[in-house]
């Protein structure tokens, strides 16, 4: 299924889940938040939830400084 994961094309499996995503990404496993087709969706939930075909996914990650 292709879905947009912080504005780009990805290509994963049917039932890939949004920590799924998050590894295909390589993202950070702390300091991360996710939205998914505009929704935060809270950590512990991550691993449950379903990606569908065009979902959106934004990771926003925390950074020091000022």
């Amino acid at each position: 299924m292709n879905v947009t994961i912080n504005g780009q094309h990805y290509e994963l499996e049917e039932g890939a889940t949004l920590a799924d995503a998050l590894e295909r990404f390589q993202s950070p496993s702390r300091g991360v938040a996710v939205a998914l087709d505009g929704a935060v969706v809270p950590r512990d939930r991550w691993r449950d939830t379903e990606l569908t075909t065009a979902a959106t996914v934004e990771i926003v990650t925390a950074v020091q400084g000022g």
